[in-house]
C-alpha cells in the first residue's frame, strides 16, 4: 500500500498527581483508535502521549507522601505507561516533561519569547486555584470558586513573568474564524471565541515564585515556568524542536494533524497555545479535537465521590478488547458519555457475544461440519446475496466518513450492523436446510463464502478498534488477507482454502456472578459496582451491623493468582480446624512474603465467590489511603478465631 502522507497526532499529556481512572483513560483509547485507522489507511502517522510532571500540586503531593517531587512523578508517570500498554496502544513516543531534552528547550523557548519582547516580568495578585494551577480574577469566580473546578481559592500575590496575550489576539481571532475546522467541534469553537476571546485576553502567567519543583527560568533562577509553557511544548520538543535548529523528524511532522484533548481544556490548546506558536513563529497545528468526559452515571469519576472504576481492573474483569468496544462505542461524537458495571455487562452480551461471537463461531463451525473447513467458490448466486455485498461495501464507505469526522461510535456501530446483517443472511438463507438437500450443496457453499468474506471485512474494519480480536478472526479463519484496500470489493476471500477450528470470541456473562467477581475485586479500589452504591451515607441500625461476622485471622500462607495482576491468594487460620482460601485485590501494595504470619480482619461470613478459578470464602478489610495507597488491617497479639465486635 502505497504512503498517502504524515499524519501527527497527538493526546494531551495525563498530569501525574494521581492514578487515572477510566474516564482520563478512555482519550488514549480514542486517539489510538483513529492512529491505527489512519495507519491501515495507509499514512505514515506518529502518534506521542506522555506526562504532565511540574507544578505545586505535584509539590504538595509529594510532601504529604514523604517522598521527593521526583520519585512521586516516577511512580505515577509509570502507573500511566503502564496502563497505556495495558489498553494496547500504538503510541510512537511517550514524552515525559521531566525528560532532560524537554526540559532544556521549554528553556530556550521562555528565553527567545523574553527577549523578543513577547514574555515581560510584572506582579501577578488574584484568586489562585492550585488544583488547577490557574490565577481567577473575583468576578471570574462561580459562587466564589474557581470556574473550571469548583474548588476554593486562594489569594494570592508575587512576581511573575507574563506572555502577551493581548498583542496576538486579533492574529488568533482572524486564524480560527478563517480556519472553520481548527477548533472541532463546531460548539467548542463559538464558545472560545465568543466566551473568551473576543471580550478580550489578559496576559497570562507564566512563571511562579511560590513553589521550586517546575523547570527553572534560565536567567533569573528565583521563577520557575509555570505550567502552559512547559506542558503545551511536549507537542514540539517530543519531535526534536529547538529554537536553535530543530530536528528533521520535526520538519516532517510538523505542524501535527490533529491535537485530542478533554473539552475541559479546549482553551489553553486554541488559546495560549497558538499565541505560543505565533510568537514563536513555528505554524500552528491543522485541528484540536475536544471530546466530551465520560462519566459514571451522570456524575463526573472523583476519589472523593468514591465512583473512580480503573482501566486495569476493568480489562481483568471484562478483557482488553471488550474495554476498548465499550469506551469507543458508548461515547457520542459531542455529548458525554456514561460509563457502569450494569451497561458494560449488557454490551458485552447484545454486542460482543450474541452478535459478532455468535456469527463468527457458528459460521466456522457450519464451514467446518458441511465441507471439512474448505471454503467453496461462489458459484450459485441469488439476489439476497448481492444486498450482503451490497451493504458490506457500505459499511467501508460508513466507516471511512464516520473517521474522518472522529465520529468513533458511529463507525464501531456500522461494523456491529454488518455483523447483524450477516446473521439476518444466515436466518434468511438457513443453510442448516441447505445441507439436507443434496442438490442445494452449491448454494450452500455459496451462502458460507458470502459469510465467511462479510466477517473478514468485519475483521479488516475492527482492526483499529479491537486489534486482538481481528486477530483472533484471521486466525480462526486462516486467513491473511488483511489490508484496507482489499475491502475495494466483495471477493477477495480465497476459496479452495481452508478455515480453521471454531473458537468462542465473547462468553455470555451471569450478571449475577460477575456482580459477585466486581465486588470482591474493586474492594481495594474507590469504585462499587452501581447496584450497591449508597446516595451518600446511609445510617444502619446495630442489628444490620451485627449481620456482618469479623473474625481475626491469621495468614499462613499466599500467592500470587497468575491470571491475575491484581489478586493474592491468601490462606487463612481462622480458628477452625480448616483452612480458608480468601482472594484479595491489593497485589499492587503487598507481596506474599509481607503477610505471611500476619493477623488480618476477616470478614467471615460473606457469600463464596469465584475469581479467575480460585474460590474466595471472605473478604480482607484494608482501608483506602491518599494518593492511591491501600494499608491492610492488621491486628497484633491477636489470637486467630476471635471475634471482632
Amino acid at each position: 500500500m502505497a504512503k498517502k502522507g504524515k499524519f501527527y497526532i497527538t493526546t494531551a499529556i495525563a498530569y501525574t498527581s494521581r492514578k487515572p481512572h477510566i474516564g482520563n483513560s478512555y482519550e488514549i483509547v480514542l486517539t489510538d483508535s483513529i492512529a491505527r485507522y489512519k495507519r491501515m489507511q495507509g499514512y505514515d502517522v506518529f502518534m506521542l502521549t506522555g506526562t504532565d510532571e511540574h507544578g505545586q500540586k505535584i509539590e504538595e503531593y509529594a510532601s504529604e507522601a514523604g517522598v521527593s517531587p521526583k520519585e512521586y512523578v516516577d511512580k505515577v508517570s509509570g502507573e500511566i505507561k503502564q496502563i497505556c500498554d495495558i489498553l494496547d496502544t500504538s503510541y510512537d513516543k511517550f514524552i515525559r516533561t521531566t525528560d532532560d531534552y524537554h526540559e532544556k528547550v521549554v528553556q530556550k523557548i521562555f528565553k527567545k519569547l523574553y527577549d523578543q519582547g513577547d514574555i515581560y516580568k510584572g506582579e501577578y495578585e488574584g484568586l489562585y486555584c492550585t488544583p488547577c494551577e490557574s490565577f481567577w480574577t473575583q468576578a471570574q469566580l462561580v459562587d466564589g470558586k474557581c470556574p473550571d473546578c469548583g474548588r476554593e481559592v486562594k489569594p494570592a500575590k508575587e512576581e511573575a513573568y507574563f506572555l502577551r496575550l493581548s498583542k496576538y489576539q486579533k492574529q488568533l481571532e482572524e486564524f480560527i474564524e478563517s480556519n472553520e475546522n481548527f477548533i472541532y467541534p463546531e460548539s467548542r469553537k463559538k464558545e472560545m471565541l465568543n466566551n473568551f476571546i473576543k471580550p478580550g485576553l489578559d496576559d497570562l502567567c507564566v512563571s511562579r515564585t511560590s513553589f521550586k519543583w517546575g523547570i527553572p527560568v534560565s536567567f533569573d533562577d528565583k521563577h520557575v515556568i509555570y505550567v502552559w509553557i512547559d506542558a503545551l511544548s511536549n507537542y514540539i520538543t517530543a519531535l526534536g524542536y529547538d529554537p536553535d535548529g530543530s530536528s528533521d523528524l520535526y520538519k516532517k511532522y510538523w505542524p501535527a494533524d490533529v491535537h485530542i484533548i478533554g473539552k475541559d481544556i479546549v482553551r489553553f490548546h486554541t488559546i495560549y497555545w497558538p499565541i505560543m506558536l505565533m510568537a514563536l513563529g513555528e505554524p500552528l497545528p491543522k485541528q484540536v479535537y475536544g471530546h466530551p468526559w465520560l462519566l459514571f452515571g451522570e456524575d463526573k469519576m472523583s476519589k472523593s465521590k468514591g465512583n473512580v472504576i480503573y482501566a486495569d481492573t476493568l480489562v481483568e474483569l471484562f478483557g482488553v478488547d471488550a474495554v476498548r468496544y465499550y469506551l469507543l462505542s458508548e461515547m457520542p461524537h459531542a455529548q458525554d458519555g456514561s460509563i457502569s458495571y450494569s451497561t458494560i455487562i449488557e454490551r458485552f452480551n447484545s454486542d460482543l457475544a450474541n452478535t459478532l461471537g455468535n456469527l463468527v463461531n457458528r459460521t466456522i463451525a457450519m464451514s467446518n461440519k458441511y465441507f471439512a473447513g474448505e471454503i467453496k467458490a461462489p458459484v450459485c448466486g441469488e439476489e439476497i446475496d448481492g444486498q450482503l455485498k451490497e451493504f458490506a461495501l457500505n459499511t467501508v464507505e460508513k466507516v471511512e466518513e464516520f473517521m474522518t469526522s472522529y465520529r468513533i461510535s458511529d463507525a464501531l456501530s456500522a461494523i456491529i450492523d454488518l455483523a447483524r446483517r450477516s446473521n439476518k443472511y444466515i436466518d434468511e438463507t438457513m443453510p442448516w436446510a441447505l445441507a439436507k438437500d443434496e442438490s442445494k450443496q452449491d448454494r450452500l457453499a455459496t451462502v458460507l463464502y458470502n459469510l465467511l468474506e462479510s466477517i473478514r471485512f468485519i475483521a479488516v474494519l475492527l482492526q483499529p478498534f479491537m486489534p486482538s480480536t481481528s486477530e483472533k478472526i484471521f486466525s480462526q479463519m486462516l486467513c491473511d488477507i488483511k489490508d484496507y484496500d482489499s475491502l475495494s470489493k466483495f471477493g477477495a476471500l480465497k476459496h479452495s482454502a481452508k478455515v480453521g477450528e471454531a473458537q468462542p470470541l465473547f462468553s455470555r456473562i451471569d450478571p449475577e456472578k460477575k456482580f459477585k467477581e466486581i465486588e470482591q475485586l474493586t474492594a481495594a479500589d474507590n469504585a462499587k459496582p452501581e447496584k450497591e452504591k449508597p446516595q451518600g451515607v446511609a445510617k444502619i441500625g446495630i442489628e444490620d451491623f451485627a449481620k456482618v461476622e469479623l473474625t481475626a485471622a491469621l495468614v499462613t500462607d499466599c500467592e500470587p493468582i497468575k491470571k491475575s495482576k491484581k489478586l493474592l491468594k491468601l490462606t487463612l487460620n481462622d480458628g477452625t480446624d480448616d483452612a480458608r482460601t480468601v482472594c484479595s485485590g491489593i497485589s499492587p501494595w503487598y507481596k506474599p512474603e509481607d503477610l505471611i504470619g500476619k493477623t488480618v480482619i476477616l470478614v467471615s461470613n460473606l457469600k463464596p465467590a469465584k475469581l479467575c478459578s480460585v474460590e474466595s470464602n471472605g473478604m480482607v478489610l484494608a482501608a483506602d489511603c491518599p494518593d492511591g495507597d491501600v494499608k491492610v488491617i492488621f491486628l497484633d497479639g491477636v489470637p486467630a478465631g476471635a471475634k471482632i465486635r
